[in-house]
């Protein structure tokens, strides 16, 4: 099985990373499914939490309607964050055990780092109220600290996965199965934010997105984004960033 050639523990090299091309898909020899969306979605976790000190640092000392504004984005991301390791631990983790037991080491391993993650995005979300609230920089160090927190935990736990565990999905997990994990994503976006989330997966990808569009919508919904859904994403990133 595909599992007893995985590269090393922890080894990154060969990742289908931020550059790779979703051209081949599923469609590929010996692949079962198609895992570009776990690729695609760890450039948005990148990219969002990344620049989530810069955006709190960029809110003015007492404005509470920005620091709102801002903690609402990156209550999102934590909410699709939480949900997306959700649906690995309670679906992904056991089939590919099962399926794959060459690679039980890499999935307890993944077990651990989401272990490290789960106690950051507590410390994010304990810590966004209080400063939503009050604007002040004595309430924005916690939140700072969760997402440094956040982003250490992200550096170690995405190159991993991508090197380790999407080569087994593609080739133990069926399609009906990797499609699962999108359908339960956006089932937990928060109402409301559907198109400020999905602006920010296509801004992550290497091509601004066009490629994600014609892949994963039909053209009537590609039509609503180009039409409604992009303008008010920009206008909220205008917002989040102070530029309006």
């Amino acid at each position: 099985m595909a599992a007893t050639a995985l590269p090393p523990s922890g080894d990154p090299h060969g990742a289908p990373g931020a550059g790779a091309s979703p051209g081949a898909g599923a469609a590929a020899a010996g692949k079962t499914c198609d895992a570009r969306g776990m690729i695609e979605i760890h450039r948005m976790y990148r990219a969002s939490f990344g620049e989530g000190p810069a955006l709190v640092r960029g809110v003015a000392e007492g404005d509470a309607a920005h620091a709102d504004l801002v903690g609402d984005h990156l209550s999102m991301l934590a909410v699709s964050l939480h949900a997306h390791h959700e649906f690995e631990d309670e679906h992904l983790w056991d089939t590919l055990e099962e399926r794959a037991p060459a690679c039980a080491g890499h999935v307890d391993r993944m077990k651990e780092q989401h272990a490290v993650m789960l106690v950051h995005l507590r410390a994010l979300d304990a810590a966004l109220p209080a400063w939503r609230a009050s604007g002040r920089a004595t309430d924005a160090t916690a939140v700072l600290a969760a997402l440094d927190g956040v982003n250490a935990a992200l550096a170690v736990h995405l190159p991993d996965e991508e090197a380790n565990i999407v080569p087994v999905i593609e080739a133990v997990i069926t399609q009906k199965e990797a499609d699962a994990a999108s359908v339960h994503g956006r089932r937990a976006t928060p109402k409301g934010k559907t198109w400020d989330q999905l602006g920010a997966i296509l801004a992550a990808q290497p091509d601004g997105g066009d490629e994600w569009l014609r892949f994963h919508l039909p053209a009537p919904v590609r039509g609503v984004w180009r039409l409604v859904g992009r303008r008010r994403y920009l206008a909220n990133r205008a917002a989040l960033t102070g530029t309006e």
